[in-house]
């Protein structure tokens, strides 16, 4: 197993590992769970580091049959049988998926769960239940990350929060939401008294929290996130989402000269992508600058694995000095662990719950 490990913020040395699996059980635990549209991500405290561990939110869908079974199950690759089909999840379905030349499913869309796919609750709780083992300690917490809800589908969060925390209450939790841009607030800017601007780029969707002393002031999400640059380039390029991500996670980088069609649109829509979301945030503070009467310039935070691409907090801070936004920003920088902000945050925020 390939470890990595990195300094935080919080002075825990946090060790981040390559391979995913179920946590250890242990008597009471405080645990934060990132549930993102594209991974789902999991952060315990252990022996003075934060351990994380993760599995891909994500499924296909098979014919059944006995060999089929077999052949999962001599590969070690998670599946679960409904009716007459096996839907393999998590990891294994990128896996499975390259070998038969096809798509995964996503049980989430936007940041809530996916009305388009039947089986949607039920694969997303297999893939918790592959990361979480149940605690039978009544003490024990769990903060799990939800989206700000998108214009239109403010309902749609309460069933989506309402049944991630059923389930989760299920496996022996106090389980609590954490809005996704506070949690980039808590991971990354303890030292900043939790005071900030703190902004997740995902695969669904976009959130944007601005706090102070770690009170929400201002929070918000746009429709648009990794998938969304995905699909585009790849329908005005005429190829498969495959290629493009291929693409954007090797090498690609926003500050170079695009090479090709597929780079030349994966240009266009990052910037679509970052524009728009440079011109939500100064919309969502010009709405409430009366009230807004901050000390101090506000640090910014990117983080998602839509931010990691090479250019994005420059393209970001090109945008951003486009727009007269009533607000002093201090430093713009990429959180320290991208991909593991959010879960780290959702962890800090439980520790310091009573």
């Amino acid at each position: 197993m390939t470890q990595n490990k990195i300094k935080g913020e919080t002075g825990i040395e946090i060790e981040s590992n390559q391979t995913t699996g179920k946590a250890k059980t242990s008597k009471e635990r405080v645990v934060g769970v990132d549930i993102g549209t594209s991974k789902i991500v999991f952060s315990e405290k252990k022996n003075g580091k934060i351990d994380f561990s993760s599995q891909r939110n994500a499924f296909v869908s098979v014919d059944y049959s006995k060999f089929t079974e077999k052949i999962l199950d001599q590969n070690q690759i998670k599946y679960h049988k409904i009716d007459n089909s096996l839907i393999v999840f998590g990891d294994g379905a990128e896996v499975f998926a390259n070998m038969l030349n096809t798509e995964t499913r996503r049980p989430m869309r936007l940041g809530l769960l996916n009305p388009k796919e039947s089986y949607s609750i039920e694969i997303i709780k297999k893939i918790l239940d592959e990361l979480i083992e149940s605690s039978g300690n009544s003490d024990s917490k769990l903060n799990f990350s939800i989206p700000d809800p998108p214009k239109g589908s403010e309902t749609d969060i309460i069933y989506h929060e309402t049944v991630l925390k059923r389930h989760l209450t299920e496996k022996g939790y106090t389980s609590r939401s954490i809005n996704e841009g506070l949690a980039v607030i808590f991971s990354e800017l303890e030292e900043e008294s939790f005071t900030g601007l703190g902004i997740s780029a995902g695969g669904g969707m976009c959130n944007v929290c601005l706090a102070y002393l770690s009170v929400p002031l201002v929070s918000f999400s746009i429709n648009k996130g990794g998938d969304y640059i995905d699909d585009a380039a790849a329908s005005v390029t005429g190829t498969i989402n495959t290629r493009v991500r291929g693409i954007k996670e090797n090498g690609f980088d926003l500050q170079e000269k695009p090479n090709s069609d597929i780079e030349d649109a994966l240009h266009i829509y990052y910037d679509d992508l970052i524009m728009s979301l440079v011109r939500c945030l100064k919309d969502s503070i010009v709405q409430t600058s009366t009230s807004l009467k901050l000390d101090r310039p506000i640090p910014v935070v990117l983080s998602g694995g839509t931010a990691k691409v090479s250019g994005f907090k420059e393209r970001f801070e090109h945008f951003l000095k486009m727009e007269d936004i009533p607000l002093d920003f201090s430093k713009i920088r990429i959180a320290e662990d991208p991909l593991n902000a959010t879960a780290k945050g959702a962890l800090i925020a439980a520790m310091h719950e009573n």
